[in-house]
């Protein structure tokens, strides 16, 4: 019984003792990881609970190799706090304790790649408690920007193997990044016999990674369009980034089906003595094709699909063949089409020259065959005075004489026309136009220039004689397209009368100039004597006025100083005038009916009536 009791109190006693180390042991608890970016700050949490102060607590910190060894970096207890030496730790750690919370939190500054470990926190306590946590800090490096860069040659569709396309390279990230090939928004799937990709990785001696990826595929027509780039995601603290390339394209060779040639120019319709410009495509591109254009007998070979053709006329109407031959497959194609040339053929007119006699009507006819429709006008002098084919004008006169130009024009083609002149000659009896003035007067000796313009077919002759029956040399005789223009030269000793004579086979007319000699003396106009006297006879009374009133005034002067008459300056003022002293000047005018009479003071008396 004693046994079974002291058994019985020995269990419980041990069961005591280990409730109690079970309830006072440390415990830790840390983070899976802890991310940050290279170059910045790493904080590593470590969370305890214990019932000792910190003065029974002993704080250590740790790491562990790439080889899996553990390194101490941080060690504290009651009486010390100190940094490991001599690890790549030592300058850039330091750990901060917060009893109320339970945190011990180790913080590194600059973390770089080498930093990418597993940190350890123990804890142990003076009741033997010991506990343990584990922490991995992984580093991140942003890449720089993506660069694509496409093949700058052309891609035959007809290749049997996929062709490179172009590549993509990211270089300085970490981890390592990753690059996806996309063809119009669309991801593309490598490995296969249409697409390969090769993606490669380097290791910079940075620790960063570096990635280029190449893509292989086999083009299609459709490709020729398409826009291809690269996507690279990242890793950062927390999750993932992106971002894209440039879009490029490729040139992508393919055999054309149909073969189109065309006028380019001139644009609507051509008209000869043009220049016409063919273009010739295949719908394919490549650049082994060559192509020529034939018309008739003639064979063109194209530079740059393009053919010209200079001052064209009707003979180059017709069909025009295009063909295309590939050089490497010898396949060929061919397209057409058809040219027409307009043409407008020189104006005819009948008759072209013309001598009618007044008084008759005048007939010309004027064409031009055109593959157009035409519209005709006769112009004379610039001023159109007919509409139509026939030029009609009745009871012709001298003035219907001269150039009539026959205009034909194409409305539909701008600047295609053809002109032809007329000349109509007009039969008749000399006509002299009468000038301005035929009475002329001239000093004697003097030189007058006569002229004599006359009118009349054929050309009349014309001779100057004067009233005595002397006939005076022409100075000049000039034909002229409205006539005949003559001149003499007169001297002038007396009165005479010259006379312009004209005559021809229809008839006859004569024009007499009446010229009056007059001597120098008075080759002035009367009126213009009698105007200039007038105004010579009014300066001298202004001037005998003027000369009046200045002698009155000293005569006055005088008078009053007592230097003429007797009298003295000292004498009465009010003395009553006489008659006899009074000096008087009668003045008349045109103008006025009285006389003004003008004292020796200059005052105006008015003259007693008669």
């Amino acid at each position: 019984m004693d046994a079974r009791h002291s058994a019985c109190l020995l269990a419980g006693l041990v069961f005591l003792l280990h409730g109690f180390a079970a309830w006072a042991a440390v415990e830790v608890s840390m983070e899976d990881r802890v991310e940050v970016l290279k170059g910045e700050t790493a904080q590593i949490t470590c969370m305890f609970t214990s019932d000792d102060g910190i003065g029974a607590l002993t704080i250590r910190w740790f790491y562990v190799s790439k080889t899996g060894e553990k390194h101490n970096i941080y060690y504290q207890d009651a009486t010390t706090q100190m940094v490991e030496r001599s690890t790549s730790f030592t300058d850039r750690i330091m750990v901060n304790v917060t009893m109320a919370t339970g945190e011990v939190v180790l913080t590194i500054t600059d973390v770089q790649l080498k930093d990418q470990l597993e940190f350890i926190c123990l804890i142990k306590s003076l009741t033997d408690g010991v506990s343990e946590g584990r922490t991995k800090l992984l580093v991140f490096e942003r890449p720089d920007s993506p660069t694509i860069e496409g093949v700058q040659t052309g891609i035959y569709v007809s290749e049997a193997t996929p062709s490179k396309i172009g590549s993509c390279e990211v270089k300085n990230g970490f981890p390592k990044p990753n690059i996806t090939w996309y063809r119009n928004n669309a991801p593309i799937q490598g490995d296969s016999d249409e697409v390969k990709i090769m993606p490669s990785t380097t290791m910079e001696s940075s620790g960063l990674f570096s990635v280029r990826s190449e893509l292989s595929l086999k083009v299609m027509k459709e490709d020729k369009d398409a826009q291809f780039y690269c996507k690279v995601t990242y890793l950062v603290p927390g999750g993932t980034r992106m971002t894209e390339t440039n879009r490029i394209n490729i040139t992508v060779y393919y055999p054309s089906t149909a073969v189109n040639v065309w006028v380019e120019s001139p644009k609507g319709k051509i008209k000869e003595g043009d220049s016409i410009m063919f273009h010739c495509y295949g719908n394919g591109n490549t650049p082994s094709s060559v192509y020529t254009i034939k018309h008739g007998e003639k064979e063109y070979t194209l530079e740059s699909n393009t053919l010209i053709l200079e001052n064209v006329t009707r003979l180059q109407n017709g069909y025009y063949e295009c063909i295309s031959i590939d050089m490497e497959t010898f396949d060929e194609l061919s397209g057409n089409t058809t040219v027409f040339v307009n043409y407008l053929e020189p104006a005819v007119v009948l008759p072209t020259n013309i001598e009618i006699a007044q008084g008759e009507e005048l007939t010309a006819t004027c064409n031009a065959l055109s593959s157009l429709q035409t519209h005709t006008a006769w112009f004379k002098n610039g001023r159109e005075v007919s509409v139509g084919h026939t030029l009609i004008v009745k009871d012709v006169t001298f003035d219907t004489a001269g150039a009539y130009t026959c205009v034909v024009t194409v409305p539909e083609i701008k600047g295609m026309e053809e002109m032809k002149t007329l000349r109509v000659t007009v039969k008749g009896a000399p006509q002299i136009m009468k000038p301005e003035h035929t009475d002329l007067e001239e000093s004697v000796a003097n030189t007058v220039e006569l002229t004599c313009h006359v009118r009349g077919f054929p050309s009349p002759q014309i001779i100057w004689t004067t009233n005595d029956g002397k006939i005076l040399e022409t100075t000049s005789q000039n034909e002229m397209e409205d006539g005949v223009h003559s001149m003499v030269s007169v001297e002038v000793t007396s009165d005479l009368t010259a006379f312009c004579n004209a005559s021809n086979e229809y008839g006859a007319d004569a024009l007499a100039f009446n010229i009056k000699a007059i001597q120098a003396a008075t080759a002035i106009p009367p009126k213009k004597i009698r105007k200039e006297s007038n105004g010579v006879i009014i300066a001298v009374i202004i001037i005998c006025i003027l000369l009046l009133a200045i002698l009155g005034s000293v005569l006055y002067f005088l008078y009053k100083k007592g230097k003429i008459c007797g009298r003295s300056g000292k004498q009465d003022l009010t003395k009553e005038k006489s008659s006899k002293d009074n000096i008087v000047v009668e003045m008349k005018s045109d103008n006025t009916e009285d006389a003004v009479l003008l004292g020796v003071n200059g005052e105006k008396l008015l003259r007693s009536p008669q």
